[in-house]
């Protein structure tokens, strides 16, 4: 065991001593490229055709050799005829699908844009819009934004539909609300209309080390709350105020894109799933994504559409060590709690 907890503390060490010595190089090497480098370029994925090549491999997987040598010739006739006769695929409706996943700070909203951008200048006839959002929200300003985004497509008389696969709270419902249509899976989070705002004080303790801390403002509310400094009974009730004025938003901008939610009820922070979301009025129907748009590719060609963003070597390291913790944290999470449910 004293081995084992050596090894670890050795292994640490090195780490350590890798990360010190590579982000100053990505640092320096990632600067050097950025200006050089395109923001990004457009993916576009025919989502049509990818449906209807898994269902023909399930369906040729259980035919016998004949079947399937007949079936793969008309599969192959069938798509000659679809490149000889363009005019006609030209008259199918054309849907485009959108991927968004949040954090704190809808670090995606500038993907988004570009991508709303593309559909927009396209000028394409587009039956409807179909964002799949994830997001258990964030800050009001930037999913304010990402509301507006959206909105336009529906200022440009766009069918736009919001599809909620696991959840869609706070800031992810704000941008979602502006949907013509909101379909939500059975198990799906929605809601949590309100808004949150917490701090750390150290003033007492640095207080107790003899440590003095200044700050110095124009404005008797350019700062109400302070993390090091001393607060007031009177900064508080301004920030709590700002809070209310701020849910207030919220709550109208809610009600102005769904008139039939009553917000008295839904906007208290609570969160809903399948039916009582649909009881409440902020979902419409309760529909997995896939199901939605599998539906739709049989009268209509969809096409997702996906913005990506060329990332320079610092990002694309500053990535991969998101990714390794976030697994390194779920891994010890299942860990800790692998005999729970059993």
């Amino acid at each position: 065991m004293e081995i084992f907890t050596d090894y670890l503390i050795f292994l640490l060490k090195v780490f350590t001593i890798a990360l010190a010595i590579t982000i100053p190089l990505l640092i320096v090497i990632g600067s050097s490229k950025s200006k050089s480098q395109a923001k990004g370029k457009l993916s576009i994925t025919n989502l049509s055709d990818k449906f209807e090549e898994m269902g023909n491999a399930v369906k040729g997987s259980v035919m016998n050799p004949k079947e399937l040598k007949k079936f793969n010739k008309e599969i192959s006739k069938d798509k000659k005829k679809k490149a000889k006769d363009k005019d006609k695929d030209n008259e199918t409706d054309s849907v485009f699908v959108l991927n968004f996943k949040g954090d704190i700070q809808a670090s995606e909203v500038e993907k988004l844009k570009q991508e709303v951008n593309a559909i927009l200048l396209s000028d394409t006839e587009c039956k409807e819009v179909v964002i799949r959002v994830e997001s258990g929200g964030g800050s009001a300003y930037a999913y304010g934004l990402c509301a507006a985004e959206l909105k336009r497509l529906v200022d440009n008389d766009i069918n736009l539909t919001v599809c909620i696969d696991k959840v869609a709270a706070s800031g992810g419902y704000l941008m979602s609300c502006v949907a013509t249509k909101i379909i939500a899976a059975p198990w799906a989070i929605v809601g949590s209309i309100g808004v949150i705002a917490q701090l750390p004080n150290f003033h007492r303790l640095l207080k107790k080390n003899s440590i003095d801390f200044e700050m110095h403002t124009a404005g008797a509310f350019k700062r109400t709350l302070t993390t090091l400094g001393e607060n007031t009974d009177e900064g508080r009730e301004k920030f709590k105020s700002d809070l209310e004025d701020l849910h207030l938003i919220f709550k109208n901008f809610v009600k102005e894109q769904r008139p039939q939610v009553d917000t008295e009820i839904v906007a208290t922070g609570e969160t809903w799933q399948g039916e009582d979301a649909v009881k409440v009025g902020l979902v419409d129907s309760l529909e997995t994504s896939d199901n939605y748009l599998v539906s739709l590719s049989k009268g209509a060609k969809l096409f997702e559409i996906e913005f990506l963003e060329k990332k320079n070597l610092t990002e694309r390291f500053a990535i991969s060590m998101q990714i390794v913790i976030e697994k390194s944290l779920i891994k010890f999470y299942d860990l800790i709690n692998k005999d729970r449910f059993s």
